[in-house]
């Protein structure tokens, strides 16, 4: 008795290599918060390959697609995008810009050319000129046809969302 055939699609060398994925960060602990908090953090789409790291190429071609929420306790969520500049220690900055009328609200990331985006990992980002190290609490892949309700889902702030000029 033979085996019936199953005829696989083979994935496009861009889905091997990178999808847009949905990132969640939550506060790791620091002295004002020794476990850390939930009520502190970020959830943005991010272009990742298939090793967790930021891609360049993808993000080139999806830019539009890579926004940004940030919830911080006792302050209104803010929508920006997750933008790409030349410069910096490696020759590249990844920051969330929430506002693309000034670089003072940026808020950068530190060596996030480098970093893997994978549930537990650890990233430093600047809020407000300070470094903070968050946790990645989840990665999931991005549902394009509602580009907001996958950010704005299991943040604390929720209730509280309100559009920025980004």
């Amino acid at each position: 008795m033979t085996s019936p055939s199953v005829s696989v699609e083979p994935l496009s060398r861009r889905q091997l290599r990178s999808k847009l994925m949905t990132v969640r960060l939550r506060l790791a602990r620091e002295p004002e918060h020794p476990n850390g908090s939930d009520h502190y953090g970020y959830a943005f789409v991010a272009p990742l390959d298939s090793r967790g790291m930021l891609s360049l190429s993808l993000w080139r071609k999806e830019r539009a697609r890579c926004r940004v929420v940030r919830f911080w306790a006792g302050e209104n969520a803010l929508f920006g995008l997750l933008k790409h500049r030349a410069g910096g220690r490696g020759g590249a900055i990844w920051m969330f810009d929430f506002d693309p009328d000034r670089s003072d609200d940026d808020e950068i990331g530190h060596r996030l050319d480098i970093h893997r985006f994978r549930t537990g990992e650890y990233v430093t980002l600047e809020h407000r000129g300070e470094p903070h190290v968050f946790r990645v609490s989840s990665v999931e892949e991005f549902v394009p046809e509602d580009r907001l309700a996958p950010l704005a889902t299991r943040c604390p702030t929720t209730a509280r969302l309100k559009t920025s000029a980004a």
